[in-house]
């Protein structure tokens, strides 16, 4: 089989490599000529991804994958195109389809009969009938359903274990016809494997979904629930405080039934997807109180940090205070959405001088995202834990001599290493 992916980033390249890894000749097609050229020589452009590396070389220099800057060739080449090109938003994560309308346009222009092009970009509801299905006709002077096949199935993965997400999680499938999601499982049949697992309803695989709108909510509603779920446990938490009562007890009590997975709370909720597939689905149905509330309380957390390092420490007015953090998650170097910039700028709002320290980023590199970088000798009142990354965890009072109020927004640091400090955790009640 030939196939074209369409976007080589942390999704799209690790889904052409294992494309390649079962035997099948892929094109990728990306508009960065730097992509382009690290990928045809078998070097991964980004790091972090397990099993790339290794992965990628191998199929580049078996001639199972190779890349290039042009869609239409890629396309024209292929029987399968996958398009993983990202929806971009902007602050208020309002969707703003440029990059993937360019796209759809280049890939009608060079589809064929018999075609399969398959959506894994997480979608509004109704998108790839509404909006590409047309785009795509409009440029092929083909018919979807009758001349090619269109296909809407979500990644459902997560950057750093890709290859492992793969096997575990089963893959949806909607088509804009019967035709088309035969067509869409019988490709994810070729080309993935999945593990044996006895907690799901049905044998883990390719799952229809009927149509591609309900792929398309299922990867929203999966999101989404997880946005609601933290905002509801960062409401306990918050209260909880006022309760003096440690919420993470309160939690795994709750989460010793099968009935309550209450997820954990934190000081923000960044990345790509959380804080942006929500926004999607409040696209589609703006009504949807409960999602928008819980979207909000998410959004309050960076504020409700500086808060609590105020009641430690008093007024921030001349005091300086380091971010420990920018990544959204640790061990991962992305900032999409990381509270990280909302920290920042509330504590400035009250006065303080804020440096940023993260071991995935150089000075330089923070810099440029427009956070001031903590230098070796800086003078710390206050100290933030944005982010869970495992170099913090060793962390402790001593390293800090200056520093009179830790908040611990990841609970990661060891408390018993912090005595003489007014030491925070959100939710814990403790001071």
């Amino acid at each position: 089989m030939r196939i074209c992916v369409v976007g080589l980033g942390k999704i799209g390249l690790p889904l052409a490599v294992q494309y390649a890894s079962k035997g099948h000749v892929v094109i990728g097609a990306d508009i960065s000529d730097r992509t382009v050229d690290l990928v045809n020589r078998g070097l991964e452009p980004f790091p972090g991804e397990t099993d790339l590396c290794e992965k990628l070389e191998s199929v580049v220099r078996e001639g199972k994958l190779s890349a290039t800057s042009s869609t239409e060739q890629a396309v024209s080449a292929s029987d399968v195109i996958v398009v993983v090109v990202p929806l971009f938003v902007d602050a208020r994560a309002e969707p703003d389809f440029g990059p993937l309308d360019q796209a759809t346009s280049a890939i009608g222009r060079s589809i064929r009969k018999g075609s399969v092009v398959i959506y894994e970009t997480t979608l509004p509801v109704g998108t790839t009938r509404s909006r590409f299905a047309p785009a795509l006709e409009t440029e092929s002077n083909l018919k979807a359903e009758t001349d090619f096949s269109l296909v809407f199935s979500p990644e459902r993965v997560l950057t750093g274990r890709v290859f492992a997400d793969l096997r575990r999680y089963p893959k949806l499938v909607g088509g804009v016809g019967p035709l088309s999601e035969d067509a869409g499982v019988d490709f994810y049949e070729a080309v993935l494997d999945f593990e044996d697992r006895q907690d799901l309803s049905r044998p883990n695989g390719v799952w229809r979904m009927g149509s591609s709108e309900a792929a398309e909510l299922a990867k929203l509603a999966e999101t989404t629930y997880r946005d609601v779920n933290i905002g509801l446990a960062n409401q306990f938490a918050k209260f909880a405080d006022k309760a003096n009562v440690d919420i993470l007890k309160v939690i795994d009590a709750c989460n010793s039934q099968p009935f309550s997975h209450i997820h954990t709370p934190g000081v923000s909720v960044g990345g790509h997807c959380i804080p942006v597939y929500p926004r999607l689905y409040l696209y589609n149905d703006p009504d949807a109180s409960i999602v928008a509330s819980a979207r909000q309380a998410n959004l309050s957390m960076p504020k409700y940090a500086v808060h609590l390092l105020r009641e430690g420490l008093g007024e921030l007015s001349g005091k300086t205070v380091a971010v420990f953090g920018a990544a959204y998650r640790g061990q991962v170097k992305e900032t999409a959405f990381s509270g990280v910039f909302d920290l920042v700028e509330e504590l400035q709002r009250h006065g303080a001088t804020v440096v940023v320290d993260d071991p995935l980023y150089t000075d330089e590199e923070l810099m440029v995202l427009g956070l001031p970088p903590m230098g070796k000798d800086t003078r710390i009142d206050g100290l933030i834990i944005h982010t869970d990354h495992l170099e913090y965890k060793s962390l402790e009072s001593s390293q800090f001599p200056d520093t009179k109020c830790v908040i611990d927004g990841r609970y990661i640091l060891e408390p018993q290493r912090w005595s003489g400090v007014s030491f925070f955790q959100i939710g814990r009640g403790t001071r």
